[in-house]
């Protein structure tokens, strides 16, 4: 008799959706938690699960920030409906030296350009 079993990672989306504007990129976005996990399968059956943490994503410029374990257990059990819309932080190296992120295309740079070089949209 053999057995046939292994350990993974999953990922699963959880039922939550909030519309945001974006503070990073400045575009309208939604708010996705995720929860990833490792698990053990015995005969590709996922068993025993661990590990479980929970992020939460944007979906206009993928910025992602890990979620305290507790809030993302009652984001999961439905408790929480909506997260603060500055949980995704701007990116402080950005803030502090000075550079300009084009919210259309992503560029960027640390002139003074009023339009994106790359995109023509405006800064």
């Amino acid at each position: 008799m053999f057995f046939i079993m292994g350990v993974s990672q999953g990922q699963k989306k959880l039922n939550f959706d909030q519309l945001i504007v974006c503070g990073r990129c400045g575009r309208y976005g939604h708010l996705e938690v995720y929860m990833v996990y490792s698990y053990l399968s015995l005969f590709f059956i996922p068993v025993l699960k661990w590990g479980r943490r929970y992020y939460v994503r944007t979906t206009c410029c993928n910025a992602s920030v890990e979620l305290d374990a507790e809030l993302g257990r009652k984001i999961q059990r439905g408790e929480i409906t909506s997260l603060p819309e500055n949980i995704i932080p701007d990116s402080p190296a950005m803030l502090q030296s000075g550079r300009k992120r084009c919210a259309s295309c992503g560029f960027e740079t640390e002139e003074d350009y009023q339009f994106c070089p790359k995109c023509g949209r405006e800064l």
